[in-house]
């Protein structure tokens, strides 16, 4: 009979080839649930827990930040929100594109980059703009609301009449005073003209009977002022000091039959 396979070689002490044991030959099997105690099954799932527990916060970080920058890149960098629209409230002597020009926001730009103080600033340097500010109106509006100047006086000049406001600020020139405004005659009218700030302060100092009254205020120097009511009546106002005591007791001599009243020294008053 023929030997069977050799399982294996070996060294003898007589020497001899190399000495082979058996070859074991590994396979992975995969161990049922019950092989793992009860016990160490709750262990690692409570761990797994923390683990995730620990990690939620930073997902939710992640999330919260990816959120924010595609958001940022939406309204900042893409013109999906961008100007499409600029509406003006409360303009009556300016046009809507005169405050639309001054704005200088070109159309599209990204509504959450326009400079909302810088835009008003700019259309509040329109002469009869008074203060303007400036909002946004989701997705695409740009609204601008206007206060415009009050005209208190009319200046004549050179044919017209120049309509200033109470900080003695030239907005408007017009034909014709309007009505309802008494004309006030300075050399240069303007907010920083000594002659126009007296005249403001006389106008200010008036009372309702006297302005009821006045058809005109002349400075023709800072303690020559003088008012011309109707009837052709003049009042002696002197200068800006003493408003209130000068036009109580200018008020007070409207009832009596003179031409001209003389209040520049209020305690001390003439009338012819």
């Amino acid at each position: 009979m023929s030997p069977g396979p050799a399982r294996g070689r070996t060294t003898g002490s007589d020497g001899g080839g190399p000495r082979r044991g058996p070859v074991r030959r590994w396979q992975l099997v995969r161990a049922g649930s019950d092989a793992v105690p009860a016990s160490t099954r709750r262990f690692m799932a409570r761990a797994r827990q923390r683990r995730m527990r620990a990690a939620l916060p930073w997902a939710v970080a992640a999330g919260v930040l990816a959120l924010a920058g595609l958001v940022a890149w939406t309204l900042l960098g893409t013109g999906l929100f961008g100007v499409r629209e600029v509406r003006v409230v409360g303009s009556d002597l300016v046009t809507a594109v005169e405050v639309r020009d001054a704005a200088a926001v070109p159309d599209g730009v990204p509504l959450a980059r326009v400079d909302l103080p810088a835009t008003a600033r700019r259309i509040g340097e329109l002469a009869p703009v008074e203060r303007a500010s400036v909002s946004r109106d989701w997705p695409g509006t740009l609204v601008v609301t206007v206060v415009e100047r009050t005209g208190v006086a009319a200046v004549p000049r050179d044919g017209q009449f120049e309509v200033i406001d109470r900080g003695g600020v030239v907005f408007r020139t017009v034909p014709r005073a309007p009505d309802g405004l008494p004309v006030v005659r300075v050399a240069t009218p303007g907010p920083d003209d000594p002659e126009t700030r007296a005249a403001l302060q006389v106008l200010t100092a008036l009372t309702p009977q006297l302005r009821a009254e006045l058809t005109e205020l002349t400075v023709e120097g800072l303690a020559r002022i003088s008012l011309t009511l109707r009837g052709d009546r003049t009042v002696v106002w002197g200068d800006a000091t003493r408003g209130t005591d000068k036009a109580r007791v200018a008020t007070a001599l409207l009832g009596r039959e003179a031409d001209t009243i003389d209040v520049s020294a209020p305690d001390v008053v003439t009338f012819k």
